[in-house]
């Protein structure tokens, strides 16, 4: 799908994977809905792009907030045409049982709620819009959705048992909802980073950063925010990208802690 003209919604957009996703699609010339919880965050980001932008906040743990938001979108802009799932993250961490004993059940189904859920409900209320699309491409693509993981999701390290599930569930629904939507002409694929150079990482001690180094092979360098965007764009663009999980990792296999 030519992404030019074309209704991108981005969520987690207010910073970070969204924020630098969302401005790599907008110069490529897709019309872009800033989403997020932070709706100021949102906000100010759209300021900063300028025209065929508009800011939006949604809890996307809630299925009928989600609904009414994409809804919404699709009134403003007229349909969707491409989601990028970059909202989730971890609500806390902690061994399966460690000092303090059990892990703490609610911050594993909250942190399961934020990935997994927020990432379905996104899914599944966006998809239903673009099935109502007419098909823009000879195969009868009606539309793109890009979800984004982790390598936690594959190896996660000591005290990552909570994200790792949120994660590894997003891997898990990528081939699954390409073979539901596929009959839609809805194509789906994740992509699933390394350890990407966003403020809060850039952030961290000098020793963490240089740890978290040594397990990347080549280049031996933190990804780039915009990297995440173009390769979100890439997937767009070819048509014959469906159901894969992509790493972007400069070869990094995450050690055990």
């Amino acid at each position: 799908m030519n992404v030019q003209g074309k209704v991108a919604v981005v969520t987690g957009a207010a910073g970070g994977l969204g924020s630098a996703t969302a401005r790599v699609l907008h110069a490529a010339g897709a019309k872009v809905a800033i989403v997020d919880y932070n709706e100021e965050g949102a906000r100010a980001i759209a300021a900063d792009l300028g025209g065929d932008t508009r800011a939006y906040k949604v809890d996307i743990t809630d299925s009928d907030n989600a609904h009414d938001v994409i809804n919404q979108i699709a009134t403003d802009f007229g349909t969707i045409h491409i989601i990028c799932n970059i909202a989730g993250g971890a609500t806390g961490g902690g061994k399966l049982v460690g000092r303090k004993g059990v892990h703490d059940e609610k911050v594993f189904a909250d942190t399961l709620a934020l990935n997994a859920v927020g990432t379905f409900n996104m899914m599944a209320h966006t998809a239903e819009v673009m099935s109502r699309n007419e098909p823009l491409t000879e195969s009868g693509e009606r539309g793109v959705i890009i979800n984004t993981a982790s390598v936690a999701g594959v190896e996660g390290q000591m005290g990552q048992i909570a994200y790792s599930a949120g994660k590894a569930a997003i891997i898990g629904m990528t081939i699954t909802a390409a073979r539901d939507l596929s009959s839609i002409g809805i194509r789906v694929n994740t992509i699933v980073p390394g350890i990407i150079g966003t403020d809060m990482m850039l952030s961290a001690s000098e020793s963490v950063k240089d740890h978290l180094l040594k397990a990347v092979e080549f280049p031996k360098r933190f990804g780039k925010p915009e990297e995440v965007g173009k390769l979100a764009l890439f997937l767009v663009d070819n048509e014959y990208i469906n159901g894969e999980c992509i790493r972007l990792d400069g070869g990094l296999r995450m050690p055990a802690r």
